[in-house]
């Protein structure tokens, strides 16, 4: 079975703090308020965080998860945004857009990785904040780790400088592209309109503003051997579109069970040819304007020797 797009490990950042966050709210068109108080907000988030680990772990995915206890860091249940993780033992360090996301960057996540798993090299682009320059991760890039692209729609979240610099340290195409939701607004991370597994691509191709740019996509994603699912605008507004393939006991697709209801019987029928949906219940999680895929911070590396969990 060919594991290259679906991990068997994923890092989860466990949030004690879980609010949603009025420094990214600016662009994020998928936050909204939760109707609770701050305090059954956190509760009811950690519930639903600690119900997704199990679901996991059930499944057979390797969840390694940190405590997050400090205050300053609302979305960090959402660690895909600044770091990944390359077959070849390579780890990248990303630039955040919001001030306290910057904060989420840990010491102790990128140690255990060097302790488990074999890396060869730490590229940390995070110095670019400075600059006011971002790229978050595989948020703002959804990466074919078989045909070796990065679609990246444009945003403010995805300088296009620094991703033509991530590109050529990992090699990656980038294909960009301009992405607007029914109210033109810029789609301010890729992997809220696209998820690629092995065998299927989930995507909304209408929210791609080119014509020509979609079409192009299509082809390169057929090409690689996928068959596209294309997701409409109330689709992508339940995170149907952020989702994560995963390898366990078999091939898994994760995705929130807000998502999986979103999807026709015909769109899970393609899916279920080559994994099996997972649904994880997180509606709480979801009103920060990330879902599963958000969640899951990937591992492409070896690991030094068998984990056992």
């Amino acid at each position: 079975m060919n594991t290259l797009q679906a991990p068997s490990a994923v890092v989860m950042i466990r949030p004690h703090q879980f609010r949603s966050n009025p420094e990214t709210s600016g662009d994020n068109a998928f936050q909204t308020l939760p109707s609770r108080s701050l305090s059954d907000t956190s509760k009811t988030a950690l519930a639903e965080f600690d119900g997704a680990t199990k679901a996991l772990r059930s499944a057979g995915v390797i969840v390694h998860v940190f405590d997050d206890t400090g205050t300053e860091t609302p979305d960090s249940v959402f660690p895909n945004n600044w770091f990944s993780t390359h077959v070849g033992g390579h780890v990248a360090l990303y630039p955040m857009s919001a001030p306290n996301r910057r904060k989420e960057r840990r010491s102790d996540v990128i140690e255990m990785l060097k302790q488990k798993y074999r890396v060869q090299d730490v590229i940390d682009y995070s110095g670019l904040e400075h600059d006011n320059l971002s790229l978050e991760g595989t948020g703002a890039m959804v990466l074919d780790h078989i045909g070796r692209i990065a679609y990246t729609a444009k945003s403010n979240r995805a300088d296009p400088v620094l991703l033509e610099r991530f590109c050529t340290h990992f090699n990656y195409e980038p294909i960009v592209f301009e992405a607007k939701d029914s109210n033109g607004n810029d789609i301010y991370h890729t992997n809220v309109l696209m998820g690629i597994a092995t065998e299927f691509a989930l995507i909304c191709l209408d929210m791609i503003v080119d014509p020509a740019r979609r079409a192009t996509i299509v082809q390169r994603l057929e090409e690689s051997g996928r068959e596209v699912i294309d997701l409409t605008a109330d689709q992508i507004s339940s995170f149907a579109g952020n989702a994560m393939e995963l390898n366990g006991h078999q091939r898994h697709l994760a995705l929130s069970a807000r998502a999986l209801d979103a999807l026709t019987p015909s769109q899970i029928a393609t899916i279920e040819r080559s994994a099996t949906p997972l649904p994880l219940t997180i509606p709480t999680i979801e009103t920060a304007g990330g879902s599963v895929r958000c969640m899951l911070a990937g591992i492409h590396l070896n690991a030094r020797e068998r984990i056992i969990q």
